[in-house]
């Protein structure tokens, strides 16, 4: 039999589980992807068609004048059809083991992988694509309002891009502070909305603006070397297009799962209605975009189309009301990483002023980043290529292989 000491240590080691169990049940309770598992299917739907059709968008029909009409076509549906098969990996992986979601990225990669290695291998292309997309959202949130500024306003002094991208940034040190994913679905619903609204309107006014005399269907670079480096970066860049898997594994954790209706179900519907309209917004506007100006087109294909000036205007207005909803779709995820170190690695108390002074940081950073390094399509290649391509592609293979083994 158990001695008194034994009875008494045993009895203290169970009360401290029992207090850490309840102590990290309120620091889920607080993070902003585990706090709240109450979304409906179509939260998967509007989430996606947010994270996924975004600045990249726009930039498709340059990406075609570096790829060529095979090469642009073959790139744009093989895209499509990996990432939404990838995507249903996701999905599946995210309740694979009985009893436990696995409600962030990194954890099905230290499923995979291990505790360490697999934080190794999905944090930091992770994090280049989080806060990569999240600096060019600001980048291209600035140059949407200043060309929104100098179409409707063509005898006003010029005012410099920073100015507007500090403007963009205002709006996201207040929206920054809502607590959770699921309490930016209303910011999110309307970010989608926003970005069929001016797809439609980028290749709308592209087919009302008739092909050009002068167009050209050649590859844009002038050189062999140029060209082979054109044709990789459009690669690269229609990699960041399809890039919002990296915040699948956390849109699905807000919600609700039984082992009689787990959450696969839910999200993967709403993952086939937007991936539906995804290639509704994408293809349209990177055919019709490049079959009207060749290899003529900007790298932003609003700044292209000149007339009419009032829907371009619009246009670009619809751009900044998506990237605000963008921004906060792929800033989310970096909040839970950081505030979960800050609380379980550093010992901070979860509290508002913590999460205020971390998530206001944050946006104060990507703004800097922005204003020092306003390369839009520069970046789009680099993140693309660095952060979308590996964890879109190619880790997930691994890991789903490596998981089931």
């Amino acid at each position: 039999m158990e001695s008194e000491d034994e009875i008494h240590t045993n009895n203290k080691y169970c009360n401290d589980l029992d207090e850490r169990s309840v102590e990290q049940t309120a620091i889920d309770n607080w993070l902003p992807i585990t706090s709240s598992r109450t979304a409906r299917w179509w939260f998967s739907t509007v989430h996606n068609i947010t994270a996924i059709v975004g600045a990249g968008v726009l930039g498709l029909p340059y990406d075609m004048s570096e790829l060529g009409w095979g090469s642009g076509v073959a790139v744009l549906v093989v895209s499509w059809i990996v990432t939404l098969y990838t995507l249903w990996q996701m999905v599946e992986m995210h309740e694979m083991v009985p009893g436990k979601r696995f409600d962030r990225y990194h954890e099905l990669g230290q499923h995979a992988f291990g505790k360490n290695l697999g934080l190794w291998i999905v944090v930091p292309p992770q994090l280049v694509c989080l806060v990569g997309v999240d600096i060019v959202y600001m980048i291209t949130g600035g140059q949407c309002l200043k060309k929104f500024h100098d179409l409707v306003c063509e005898d006003c002094h010029d005012i410099k891009l920073t100015y507007f991208i500090i403007i963009f940034a205002s709006v996201h040190f207040v929206l920054s502070q809502l607590p959770s994913f699921n309490s930016i679905s209303g910011v999110s619903l309307a970010a989608a909305i926003m970005s069929i609204s001016y797809s439609t309107i980028a290749w709308g006014a592209s087919v009302n603006k008739g092909v050009q005399p002068d167009v050209h269907y050649g590859y844009r670079g002038k050189t062999r070397v140029d060209t082979v480096f054109s044709f990789f970066s459009a690669m690269g860049s229609v990699a960041f297009a399809y890039g919002g898997h990296n915040v699948v594994m956390e849109i699905q954790a807000t919600m609700p799962s039984t082992p009689q209706k787990p959450s696969k179900r839910p999200m993967w519907k709403g993952v086939i209605f937007a991936y539906i309209i995804i290639g509704m917004c994408y293809i349209p506007v990177a055919l019709i975009g490049y079959w009207i100006f060749g290899d003529s087109v900007h790298e932003n294909i609003l700044v292209t189309l000149q007339k009419p000036k009032w829907l371009i205007a619009t246009a670009n207005m619809f751009v900044v009301l998506h990237l605000i909803g963008g921004y906060q779709i792929y800033a989310m995820p970096v909040f839970d990483m950081t505030e979960a170190v800050l609380v379980k690695k550093l010992e901070f108390k979860p509290t508002w002023y913590l999460r205020f002074i971390s998530r206001t940081s944050y946006v104060a950073f990507t703004m800097f980043m922005s204003i020092t390094f306003p390369f839009f399509d520069g970046l789009l290649g680099f993140f693309g290529g660095f952060g979308n391509a590996p964890i879109t592609f190619f880790v997930r293979n691994y890991m789903i292989a490596l998981a089931l083994a």
